[in-house]
């Protein structure tokens, strides 16, 4: 029971590896804060938790508007008293979600701006709602979903993409920044090829094969943990070797 009476709040939490992050969390202890865009999907997954002996609560959020995810986190502390641990999982490739195969060069300005909001306003806007409240009570973990391809660059369909997944990264050190002070840790985990779609799986590895959601998930579990009180400000990437590369 890692997180016994710890307060999580989780974005993307209506499938996924937010999903399954959030279910591990509340078998191990914790209360949690589902938010997703999607509230149907999201008040299924929270029934089932409860159904499985866990604590979670629903706030439905669109991680392109602050109010709401202010919302959601002003919910946890009216709620429970405190933000232990903020996951930042919300987010997509714009191209895929939206059905628009175009080139950078020719999407459209709007497809654009969903993925930056999405994929990197929303982490933003969620690590300023959370900060003041862990400062304040001088304990916090901030885990934010990065991705292989803000390391290793996106071609014609995923500029737009891997520009907010590399922002992650420096958004991580920059809250690593401000919490040290306050015991408020800022962790980045970047995944390559996750098997949470059939198309992931034919994305290249070194060792062969696309990860396993639960992989990554027990990464992000342990940089939640008191065992990880030393770690902030870094990226950990899990990619199977693929960020080696050579990869045709």
């Amino acid at each position: 029971m890692r997180f016994k009476n710890k307060v999580a709040i989780v974005s993307g939490a209506a499938s996924g590896m937010g999903l399954l992050t959030a279910q591990k969390l509340t078998e191990e202890g914790a209360k949690v804060i589902l938010t997703d865009i999607n509230i149907d999907m999201l008040s299924a997954e929270a029934e089932n938790i409860r159904k499985n002996g866990g604590e979670a609560l629903v706030v439905q959020v669109d991680v392109r508007k602050y109010e709401q995810i202010k919302h959601a986190a002003d919910t946890a502390v009216e709620k429970y008293g405190a933000i232990d641990i903020l996951l930042n999982f919300a987010g997509g490739a714009e191209g895929r979600v939206l059905n628009c195969s175009a080139p950078f060069h020719e999407m459209p300005v709007e497809v654009i701006d969903w993925g930056l909001d999405v994929n990197l306003k929303g982490a933003v806007y969620f690590c300023r709602a959370v900060l003041g409240t862990m400062i304040k009570q001088k304990r916090g973990v901030i885990i934010n979903l990065g991705s292989v391809t803000g390391m290793e660059g996106g071609g014609f369909g995923a500029v737009n993409y891997s520009a907010a997944k590399s922002g992650i990264i420096g958004l991580t050190k920059s809250m690593a920044l401000c919490g040290a002070p306050y015991n408020v840790r800022a962790c980045c985990v970047s995944p390559g090829p996750v098997l949470t779609r059939p198309g992931m799986a034919n994305m290249k590895t070194r060792l062969g094969r696309a990860a396993e959601p639960q992989e990554v998930v027990d990464l992000i579990l342990y940089l939640c943990s008191d065992k990880a009180a030393f770690i902030t400000g870094s990226n950990y990437v899990i990619d199977g070797g693929r960020s080696c590369g050579g990869m045709e």
